[in-house]
This record gives C-alpha cells, structure tokens and sequence, in this order.
C-alpha cells in the first residue's frame, strides 16, 4: 500500500484484527481458490489514490467465479464475460448518458479518473459468496470510507443495495453527496436501480461542487 494511502490507513495494519484476518485469508488460500489473486487485493487503493477520489462506488464481495475479481468492485478483466449485475451497470450507463455498452468489462479507467471502486470484502474463496464476510474487512474499509469521508473536497458516494446503504451512515452528507438505489443484480435491478441515473447524477453534483466530471466512457 505505497500510496497515498499508507499514511491514513497505516495504523490498521499494526491492529490485531489485521493479524487475525491475514492468517484467516493465508489459510483460506493453502486449501481453496480465493479471488482476487493476492497481489490484486489493493487494487483499487493502488489505481485510485485518496486525493484524487472524487467519487466511491461501493460494492460487497469480489466476485467468486474463476478469473471475474481482480481487486475492483463490479469490475472484471478485458476479455471476461460480463457478469450479470455488469451488464446491468451498463445497461443503465447507456440509458443514463447514451454510452454505448463497452465490450470489455474493465472498468480500470474509472479507477484512473477518481473513482474508487471499493468492495466492503477484499477476498472470497472460489465459489462460496459472503465466505469472508465477518472476517475483519468491514473494518479495513469502513476505515477506508472514513478516511475519503475526511477530504474537504465533495466526493459522491455510490451506495447500490442494501449492503452497502448501510455505510451512508459513515459520510457526512453537509459536505458531500449520497446517492443510493437497489442494487444491480438482476434480483434487484428492476426495484430502483434501473432508472437511477448514477452516472448524470455524480457528474452533477462534482461540476455543481467546481470538480472535474468523471468521463463515464470505456
């Protein structure tokens, strides 16, 4: 974590549930496929530095099919078959801005331009959603959420499902903006999350705050 990072989230690493937590995941490694691959597990912390976060997208596990996560919430790497909550996402990228669906998956770019693409969970084992739930992520990035939730500067929090909704309760909403909708699972896509306009809205509320808008393109 040589990042911009280290410095607010440091201090975690020297708490026992870090200790307790690496051990679980190195366990879970020696007898189960776990996603992401261990070198990918920051990467959202690597390509999104915290001064250039102007907005959080906020998902729960990786994806637990083999080669889907690669440390970025929703997203999977060029050539992947899009998962179904994915393709959803951009359904609505498309019929929020006119965006036509991208072929690959990837949503790195986003990454690039300030958009943190966080999962409350960093692992799972292969096959067996919510495996490492409970396991003392939720502490890691609730610490996450805070310190994006320290910068002066407005940044948009994404918040799709109820997982998720829960954590508005760590953004101060007098200095930055919440958005909030179903999540796009396609158990859930059709009950508010379609026709939520995410994409419109966030670049809304950063140009309304003099903030450069997210080039929402792929």
């Amino acid at each position: 974590m040589k990042t911009d990072w280290h410095p607010v989230l440091g201090a975690e690493l020297a708490k026992p549930y870090w200790a307790e937590l690496q051990t679980f995941v190195a366990a879970e490694r020696d007898q189960h496929p776990v996603h992401p691959p261990a070198a990918e597990v920051f990467a959202a912390l690597h390509l999104t530095p915290r001064a250039a976060t102007k907005v959080v997208i906020l998902g729960q596990d990786p994806y637990h099919g083999a080669e889907q996560a690669h440390g970025l919430a929703f997203s999977v790497r060029p050539g992947v078959a899009l998962p179904p909550s994915l393709r959803n996402i951009f359904r609505e990228l498309q019929d929020d801005l006119g965006i036509p669906p991208p072929r690959s998956g990837s949503l790195e770019p986003w990454a690039r331009q300030g958009v943190l693409l966080l999962n409350t969970t960093l692992t799972v084992r292969g096959g067996a959603a919510a495996s490492h739930q409970g396991r003392g992520w939720e502490t890691f990035t609730d610490e996450v959420i805070k310190a994006v939730d320290a910068k002066a500067e407005r940044v948009v929090f994404v918040l799709w499902g109820a997982s998720a909704r829960r954590k508005r309760a760590l953004v101060d909403q007098g200095r930055h903006v919440v958005l909030e909708s179903a999540h796009p699972s396609p158990l859930s896509a059709s009950n508010g999350f379609f026709g939520s306009r995410p994409f419109s809205r966030a670049n809304a509320a950063l140009v309304e705050a003099g903030r450069e808008p997210v080039d929402w393109r792929l």
